[in-house]
């Protein structure tokens, strides 16, 4: 009897286990699509220069969607989409969902939907709807928009199709020389207390989440990292998803040469991944970082700029260095690559499983007038109706602004105010409340032609069991994702346990930046473009403890307002293309420039020149403007081995003057190391606008090249030998 009890409750035991084992286990779905846009004519976002307009492609931007569900309850279920865009806005994110309800009802709504961007800055605009942030863009951009908002609905689509049983992994490590403080004084204004309690002034955590189906093959994974997409600077005219794109780039194409479905790849680690494996760098607390590691210098002198970012007076000498400074290209590459491989690290080291239930929180938040609480977290104060100040304009080191504006500005200029009050002239009230920021844009009180800037926002927490997501509308400084962080792991301690927490910044809406209350008074750039005011912060973090508390607690969340919906009432001053032609005599795709006939090598650039018509004739979603093919012996078949999303390759797009309808487009291809010997040819693919409107498609191709290995310095010598005694 003894005997059998004790089978019995080793039998209950190990079913007990096998439930728990089972329960760890998630549903999940991961999906990609282009959401590139127009690749020409388009003002790009970020940097907000009005000559920086797209001619052309560096790499694809993509939607990345991973949903999680609960498989004892298929409803139950969040998406998490990483977009290669500036920010994700509200003018999309309404889009997005208006889409997702008429194709899947209520399963995905703005509850359990979050859109973060990863902020590069070389990406078409005009997709957002409030008027400060379509300006340079001369207003919406329906192409734009349409581009990502059917791309992030066919990514959750694809997603969606693929859901099935697997498993969540969680891991954190350090990552070193990534990025930097660019608002380092700042930061100093932050309580010394608190400083030492962190080695570096930014953060250096990279936090990951990973996925691997049922058997245990690695599907994907999301990396948050605090690291503006600014290592291509305001002079690039080409399309790219800067350093976060570009290392989606490593993950994956290294994922697909380990995958087993590879002849003779080996497992890395005790990991397996399959090639169809979907890599996502996230945006954290990015608002006061920066890749250019090596710091801000004047262009004129050489030296270090002073701590108003300005070089004799001026604000556009002052340049932050990326790591390979002055190749911008190749600062982007370093900073990518870093990610990349911090990111391969933590997916083949994670052990940490996630298991728990899986819930989400959402709110609209009016932050024009929020009240704030004093707590052990926050700071007494109400928030303010949006506002600019003065340093907004000066830009910032990775980008300065048009006017010789300076960072730290608590004062203005009398002209500067003059022009600003022609916007809106700021109240007495709206004065006092934005202090000490000197306003000189009064958004939130324009309304001509329509809304200047967000007053209603939305925040959102997304959990997996030991797993939390943040997800906030706009760029939080270091310190203050420092302390969102820790106001959540408090408040929800007790109820979960210890958890590990990401920040996904530029989330659903997009509406500037979030600093500390110290860091407020310094009005640097991020300070002037806090646009609530001086207690945003702590507006957050309240309405984050609410909605934290209403998951702990098991109770519904309130809504909030509803944001506006403008979309249908947007200005646009783009104007279209009217007409494609070519020159007297040729025709589209006929080569300009052909390649060499001497052999190229290893790091050698070939280039073509094509004559071309303008790419916003067809954005080619999910499909190239160009090729590079290689001719394989044993069957004559030509085959594509780079498209126009290879960071080796560019697409230049040209006309010879502004209203001119003739254009040339220039692919460059940089050959990398490991490429084949052998006969290759590169190709251009377009669409021209026929003078009675019709779209017509094109091709054109080079004459055929051959590469080789270059010569080793040994063999070139013995030549040289050889040619001086000819006995040898």
């Amino acid at each position: 009897m003894q005997f059998s009890l004790q089978r019995l409750v080793a039998l209950m035991f190990l079913l007990v286990s096998s439930a728990r084992a089972a329960g760890s286990d998630y549903h999940v779905g991961i999906g990609k699509a282009d959401i590139t846009g127009p690749a020409a004519d388009v003002n790009m976002m970020g940097y907000a220069m009005l000559e920086q307009i797209v001619s052309g492609i560096h790499t694809r931007l993509y939607a990345r969607a991973y949903i999680v569900a609960d498989p004892s309850q298929d409803s139950n279920r969040f998406v998490f989409v990483n977009l290669d865009a500036c920010m994700a806005s509200q003018a999309v994110t309404l889009g997005v969902i208006e889409r997702l309800k008429a194709e899947f009802g209520d399963m995905y709504t703005e509850r359990n939907v979050a859109i973060s961007g990863i902020h590069t800055h070389s990406g078409p605009g005009g997709y957002l709807q409030y008027v400060l942030y379509d300006i340079t863009s001369l207003g919406f951009v329906k192409q734009s928009w349409e581009a990502v908002v059917s791309g992030i609905v066919e990514s959750i689509r694809r997603a969606h199709a693929n859901v099935k049983p697997g498993k969540l992994r969680v891991n954190t490590g350090e990552l070193l020389e990534a990025n930097a403080n660019r608002s380092p004084s700042a930061y100093l204004h932050n309580p010394e207390e608190e400083r030492a309690r962190y080695q570096h002034n930014t953060d250096k955590i990279m936090t990951q989440l990973s996925v691997s189906d049922s058997e245990g093959k690695g599907t994907g994974a999301i990396s948050w990292f605090p690291v503006h997409c600014t290592s291509i600077n305001n002079t690039n005219d080409l399309i790219s998803g800067d350093n976060k794109g570009v290392a989606s780039q490593y993950l994956e194409k290294w994922a697909a040469k380990q995958s087993p479905a590879r002849a003779g790849s080996p497992a890395v680690g005790e990991l397996q991944v399959t090639d169809d494996f979907v890599a996502a760098f996230g945006q954290a607390n990015v608002g006061d970082t920066s890749p250019n590691i090596q710091g801000a210098f004047c262009q004129d002198t050489g030296l270090p700029c002073e701590d108003h970012s300005l070089c004799n007076g001026r604000n556009k000498l002052c340049i932050a260095r990326g790591p390979a400074w002055p190749d911008n290209f190749r600062s982007n590459e370093i900073i990518a690559q870093r990610q990349a491989d911090k990111a391969r690290e933590l997916l083949t080291s994670a052990s940490e499983e996630v298991s728990g239930p899986i819930d989400f929180r959402h709110a609209f938040l009016d932050m024009t007038n929020i009240q704030v609480r004093e707590g052990p977290h926050t700071r007494a104060g109400r928030t303010c109706p949006a506002a600019m100040g003065f340093s907004f304009a000066a830009g910032t080191t990775d980008g300065p602004g048009a006017f010789d504006f300076k960072q730290g500005d608590t004062n203005g200029t009398i002209f500067w105010k003059v022009v600003g009050h022609f916007l809106h002239n700021p109240t007495e009230s709206q004065t006092a409340c934005q202090a000490p920021k000197p306003i000189l844009l009064d958004t939130g009180n324009a309304h001509i032609p329509y809304e200047w800037q967000p007053s209603i926002v939305e925040i959102q927490i997304l959990r997996v069991g030991q797993f939390v997501i943040l997800c906030v509308p706009g760029e939080l400084t270091t310190m203050a994702g420092r302390r969102l962080r820790e106001a959540v792991q408090a408040q929800v301690q007790p109820s979960w346990g210890n958890v590990t927490i990401a920040i996904a910044g530029l989330t659903n809406t997009y509406s500037s930046y979030v600093t500390t209350f110290e860091e407020y008074q310094a009005q640097r750039y991020e300070g002037a473009s806090t646009i609530f005011g001086p207690h945003t912060l702590d507006a957050y973090i309240q309405e984050f403890l609410r909605l934290a508390d209403d998951m702990a607690g098991g109770r519904p969340t309130d809504s909030g307002p509803t944001p506006p919906n403008m979309i249908k009432n947007q200005w646009s001053f783009l104007p279209p293309v009217v007409i494609d032609t070519a020159p007297i005599g040729s025709h589209f795709g006929t080569v300009v420039h052909d390649v060499l006939k001497t052999p190229y090598h290893v790091n050698d650039t070939v280039t073509v020149t094509f004559q071309s018509a303008c790419p916003r004739n067809n954005v080619r979603t999910g499909d190239t403007f160009l090729a590079v093919q290689k001719l394989q012996d044993d069957t004559g078949e030509w085959i594509t081995v780079y498209t126009d999303n290879d960071i080796s390759t560019k697409l230049h797009w040209q006309r010879p003057h502004m209203l001119s309808s003739e254009s040339t487009a220039t692919v460059t291809w940089k050959i990398p190391p490991g490429t084949e010997d052998g006969t290759y040819m590169i190709w251009n693919y377009g669409d021209y606008k026929h003078l009675t409107g019709g779209i017509v498609p094109f091709t054109g191709h080079s004459s055929s090249f051959t590469i080789g290995q270059p010569k080793s310095t040994l063999w070139k010598a013995l030549q040289q030998f050889r040619h001086r005694f000819l006995w040898l």
